[in-house]
């Protein structure tokens, strides 16, 4: 299946380019999204890592999960904050080192598919979707959405053109009135955008309920965060000071998550506000990386069919250590 090679072959190229990370740290670099506002871009923004790690620190956009696990594979990143669950089991499947070390961000309502409002296509005669053509990000949450939601409706990947797509792209394209995409996947400012031509097929708790949770780490190569420890429970420390203040009071943070996010004002304003940052002690609780974490890897491993070989055992790909360190600085 086109699908499988596709994964297949990202995966082989991940492991033929695992690196480890340097062992003199000069700068930290760090992966993220633009249109994916969070509090820490307000410490971006305002160069606070930089200054409370004591080292420079270099902010790297990227447009999908996929290649964040390749520039770690690299070296060329030590951090990718708010990386994708199914880009991390694509990469680690793939024999690359890496860890989950917090949980950047829950966002149920911010990651789903949407259909071209003049095909006129709900819940309730979905099965039209059948034979269409259909933009998916390979190899994320994305994906891993997608397929949920149509096994959910009796349908398979064989059911429909797929088109592999980044969501900036297939938004683009779904913007123009002659597309021939009846549905587009994605998250961000890119779903917000595709909303404007058209509707998801499920949304808030029922999509939850075919889907399950959907959040992103924060992850790293497994070297890196043997090797800076404390500079990675700093990162952390940050990162969770920054969520604390949002919790407190946006209003003062939310000009420079907005510049860092590369969004205009209202649009930081309607993404962020679907998204939920998980304090310390949550992300320390069972239900998250005291086990439910790995339970979670381990069922989305498995419900991705022969696109992966999952790992026997996802506790080892979970490591709280850095995170119980940063809750006591």
């Amino acid at each position: 299946m086109k699908l499988t090679k596709t994964l297949t072959a990202m995966a082989v190229a991940l492991a033929a380019t695992t690196g480890t990370a340097a062992n003199a740290l000069d700068e930290l670099v760090v992966a993220y999204f633009l249109e994916w506002p969070t509090p820490n871009q307000y410490a971006q923004a305002n160069k606070l890592y930089s200054e409370k790690l004591g080292i420079p620190v270099k902010w790297v956009a990227f447009d999908a999960g996929t290649a964040m696990s390749a520039a770690m594979a690299s070296g060329d990143v030590h951090i990718s904050y708010s990386q994708g669950v199914t880009p991390f089991l694509v990469a680690t499947a793939a024999g690359q080192d890496l860890q989950v070390v917090d949980i950047a961000v829950s966002y149920s309502d911010n990651d789903n598919c949407v259909v071209r409002s003049e095909l006129e296509i709900s819940k309730d005669n979905v099965m039209e979707l059948k034979g269409k053509k259909v933009a998916v990000p390979l190899g994320t949450a994305a994906h891993s959405g997608f397929l949920a939601q149509i096994a959910h409706f009796g349908m398979s990947e064989s059911d429909f053109t797929i088109v592999d797509m980044a969501p900036s792209d297939s938004a683009a394209a779904f913007a123009q009135p002659n597309t021939d995409l009846a549905m587009a996947c994605g998250w961000g400012g890119s779903l917000r955008a595709m909303k404007q031509h058209g509707n998801p097929i499920i949304e808030g708790a029922e999509k939850e309920a075919v889907v399950g949770k959907v959040f992103d780490v924060t992850s790293v190569p497994t070297a890196f965060g043997e090797e800076n420890p404390d500079i990675l429970a700093k990162f952390l420390a940050i990162t969770a000071e920054m969520n604390a203040q949002y919790a407190k009071d946006p209003a003062p943070m939310m000009e420079g998550i907005a510049k860092e996010a590369g969004m205009d004002m209202e649009g930081t304003s309607a993404v962020i506000g679907t998204f939920v940052f998980p304090d310390t002690a949550t992300q320390l609780s069972a239900d998250w990386m005291g086990g439910g974490v790995a339970e979670y890897l381990a069922e989305k491993a498995a419900g991705l069919g022969d696109k992966i070989t999952p790992l026997s055992d996802y506790s080892a790909v979970v490591n709280s250590s850095y995170l119980e360190a940063a809750s006591k600085m």
